[in-house]
């Protein structure tokens, strides 16, 4: 359990700033995340990495010379928004082009992939590439669809050795591609973690009891077996990540040169994985495998969670060098980094936010008022329900919609109030709540509740009158961008299932002349009603995805807190 904190929803904040404190040898604080404090005295390609704040050290730990220029620090499980990864990209551009890194979870595709887009919009060159390398998450067949988990410290390092030496984007992208194609990776746990100020933990193990192929999320397990001895996992380990189908392309195990990185996930202790690797290395001396630099410790955690990892990384020449070129951070040193070459760093990328309230009509001005008291009640809503939405969360996923939500919701409705006291019109307030909610929350959920907000801000805008059609014409924005912006469709039960039906039958119920209320309610009722449908629903994207069957019997939470804010808000528009 995690003990330490002040205000459970202030824990990342705080966090950072003492990271930063105690890492100024390395790090500078920026808006989103951290950067490096030094730079090189010749222009670099800029290594963007980062994600949800409590694997430790990933992200912040792995930034300085030799690795990552920054990374973009999200809430706790929950990805870095766009604007901070944009913020982050800013703060560490050299003129030589960004290639921003991740693991491969929906809301950090999202706001990542809506960063690179607004940083080459700026004119500044941008690439990614995504870490794939947890075994457990997908089939072979499907590598593109398997999570990020402990993996991502041998594709960060490879990029960030590239960069050091001078290669330009392309090479950069080039090695970071092929150490994500040479990555494997398998993780367990006996315990699940505890969020700071949560009662429980994020998911549970029975005693006595090992869960195989769990998520660093605390997204459960695949499997499950009895509590193995320690040479049993290491043979675990090795005879699964050895399996032909993982074996990478145009690698022969005998003779091949592996770097082993056994990764301890929060409570395992060092001495443990000293004896789980003493087998482990003994199990790939016999398979003919050459072991080079082997790391054994923390790299990648999961806040309190008794768990263990082991990656495979597959050398040919070129990526050895790469892997044991010198770097220098807070959490990861190897070799011998120059710190005469390096000189201090300035903000000098850093953007200027624009804080002007765009000129309102008054009934647009009323309009936003009667917004910002819908947020408001949004966010009781979502207070009362968050216990529950995060129990269904946890069943196939990591438990943490009912939190991410309230972190949304509740600063989308401070940043509501606060336009509106400045006279803002409806889509400026809906704007500034939206950049909130996605910054808060993080996550997918995050994304895309911004996308909801700001789509239908476009349709009422900050003159012109606010009726029934440019309400529903906004609603029906929101559901176009938001199947767009995720990929996801009817079916894949995901928020979308609720949307959509949502969407069209306000669409249809206003152009038939009915009321906004009236409409409103009815489309609120089939919402609810194909929310209770996704129950029987297999997933098709998100986390709960790898998990298949086990969601099964439970509602998908996004399209379950959809609709019962969209029934909340028709029971306020029926008593206006």
């Amino acid at each position: 359990m995690t003990r330490l904190w002040n205000e459970p929803a202030d824990f990342a904040n705080e966090m950072v700033d003492g990271f930063i404190r105690a890492n100024t040898k390395w790090v500078r604080k920026t808006s989103g995340g951290v950067a490096r404090s030094t730079r090189s005295e010749s222009p670099e390609v800029a290594v963007v990495i980062g994600g949800g704040s409590g694997h430790y050290p990933a992200f912040a730990g792995l930034v300085g010379p030799g690795l990552a220029h920054g990374a973009a620090m999200g809430n706790l499980f929950a990805s870095p928004s766009a604007r901070q990864v944009e913020s982050v990209i800013q703060a560490t551009h050299q003129g030589r082009g960004v290639l921003l890194s991740y693991g491969n979870y929906a809301g950090d595709v999202m706001h990542f992939s809506t960063a690179q887009n607004a940083a080459r919009a700026a004119g500044i060159e941008c690439r990614s590439v995504v870490v794939t390398d947890d075994i457990f998450s997908a089939p072979p067949t499907h590598k593109e669809k398997r999570r990020g988990i402990a993996g991502d410290l041998t594709v960060f390092k490879v990029a960030g050795a590239a960069a050091a030496a001078g290669h330009d984007l392309d090479n950069v992208e080039r090695v970071a591609l092929l150490a994500n194609e040479r990555t494997r990776t398998m993780g367990v746990a006996f315990s699940g973690c505890t969020l700071p100020g949560a009662s429980e933990p994020l998911f549970s193990v029975p005693e006595g009891r090992m869960a195989i192929g769990l998520g660093i999320h605390g997204e459960p397990g695949l499997e499950e077996t009895d509590v193995p001895t320690a040479n049993e996992l290491s043979e675990l380990f090795v005879e699964r990540l050895l399996a032909e189908a993982e074996i990478p392309d145009g690698v022969t195990p005998q003779g091949a040169r592996v770097v082993p990185v056994l990764n301890g996930l929060g409570s395992v202790k060092n001495e443990e994985l000293f004896v789980l690797f003493s087998r482990i290395a003994e199990l790939l001396e016999t398979a003919g495998i050459t072991i080079v630099d082997p790391q054994v410790g923390e790299f990648c955690t999961s806040f309190d969670m008794a768990g263990v990892s082991l990656t495979l990384f597959w050398l040919n020449d070129e990526l050895e060098e790469l892997w044991n070129a010198p770097a220098n951070t807070p959490a990861f040193r190897t070799g011998s980094a120059h710190s005469g070459s390096l000189i201090a760093a300035e903000d000098e990328n850093a953007a200027v936010a624009d804080d002007a309230i765009a000129e309102a009509s008054v009934a647009s001005q009323t309009a936003a008022a009667r917004i910002t008291t819908m947020l408001s009640a949004m966010s009781n809503l979502v207070a009362e329900n968050a216990d529950e939405l995060g129990r269904l969360d946890s069943v196939a996923g990591d438990g943490d919609h009912g939190i991410g939500m309230q972190r949304g919701v509740n600063a989308a409705a401070a940043a509501a109030a606060k336009a509106a006291e400045r006279g803002a019109g409806a889509q400026t307030l809906l704007n500034r709540a939206a950049d909130e909610w996605s910054d808060r929350a993080g996550g997918t959920s995050g994304a895309l509740w911004g996308v909801i907000l700001k789509s239908i801000g476009e349709h009422l805008g900050d003159t012109a009158e606010i009726t029934a059609g440019s309400v529903s014409a906004g609603v029906s924005a929101a559901s176009d961008a938001v199947m767009a912006y995720g990929g996801a469709a009817v079916g894949d039960k995901t928020l979308v299932d609720a949307l959509v039906p949502f969407a069209t039958s306000l669409h249809e119920r206003v152009a038939a002349g009915d009321s906004l209320a009236a409409a409103w309610a009815e489309a609120a009722r089939l919402a609810t009603h194909a929310t209770e449908r996704t129950s029987d629903m297999m997933p098709g994207l998100g986390r709960a995805r790898s998990h298949g069957e086990k969601s099964l019997g439970t509602p998908d939470p996004g399209a379950v807190s959809l609709s019962l804010i969209v029934t909340m808000l028709g029971a306020q528009l029926a008593d206006a």
